[in-house]
C-alpha cells in the first residue's frame, strides 16, 4: 500500500456544516502523508469524473470520510459513486452476480461520523437489534465488494452532536491509523 486516496463525502447543510468531517479528513492526511502518496477529493467542492476515475485506478487504498445521514452516505457522495463507479473500468459482467469487480487488490476504509450513540450497535435491546456497526452499513461494504475491493477496519465516532470531543476523536483516529497502516505510535 503506497498510494492513498482520501475522500471527504460530507454534504453541507445549515445544521451540518462539516467541521468535524473536515477535521478528521485533515488529520487523516496529516497522519499518512509521511509514509504514503496522498491524493484527495472533497465531494462538496466539486470534481471531474475522469480525474476521479484516474485517482481510484492510481490508489491502493481509498479512505471514505463521511457522515452517516439517515442510515447512509450523503446524497452528493452517493451521486459521486454513481458517476465514478463506471462499468468496464470498475466492474464488468460476470456469470455470478457481484463477481465482476475490476479493482481487485485495492482496499477501502470507511471513516464515519454518526450522531447515533455507539451503544446501539451489538446490543439486542437497541435500535439495530444486535447488529454490529459494519452490519448496519453492509450496503456500503457491498458496493465496494462489487467492484472488487477488500475492506480495512472501519473507523467511527459516535454521538457527535451531543458529545463533540475533537481531542478524543483525533487520539482514537491516530490509534486506528497506527493499527491499520502500521505507522506511528499507539498511545
Amino acid at each position: 500500500m503506497k498510494n492513498v486516496l482520501i475522500i471527504n463525502g460530507h454534504e453541507y447543510y445549515k445544521k451540518s456544516k462539516g467541521e468535524l468531517n473536515q477535521t478528521i479528513f485533515n488529520e487523516m492526511q496529516h497522519l499518512l502523508t509521511d509514509q504514503f502518496d496522498i491524493k484527495t477529493t472533497v465531494v462538496d467542492k466539486g470534481y471531474e469524473v475522469e480525474e476521479e476515475i484516474e485517482k481510484w485506478l492510481w490508489a491502493d487504498v481509498v479512505i471514505m470520510q463521511t457522515p452517516i445521514y439517515w442510515f447512509s452516505i450523503p446524497g452528493k457522495f452517493k451521486q459521486y459513486i454513481d458517476r465514478v463507479y463506471m462499468d468496464n473500468i470498475f466492474f464488468k459482467g460476470s456469470n455470478q452476480y457481484g463477481r465482476g469487480g475490476l479493482l481487485t487488490g485495492k482496499k477501502y476504509m470507511f471513516s464515519l461520523t454518526w450522531n447515533a450513540p455507539e451503544a446501539i450497535f451489538d446490543n439486542d435491546e437497541a435500535f439495530y437489534e444486535g447488529k454490529s456497526l459494519d452490519e448496519a452499513i453492509m450496503h456500503l461494504h457491498k458496493m465496494n465488494q462489487y467492484v472488487g475491493m477488500s475492506p480495512l477496519p472501519t473507523y467511527t465516532i459516535h454521538d457527535v452532536v451531543k458529545h463533540p470531543n475533537i481531542d478524543h476523536y483525533k487520539h482514537k483516529l491516530e490509534n486506528h491509523v497506527a493499527e491499520v497502516f502500521g505507522i506511528g505510535e499507539h498511545h
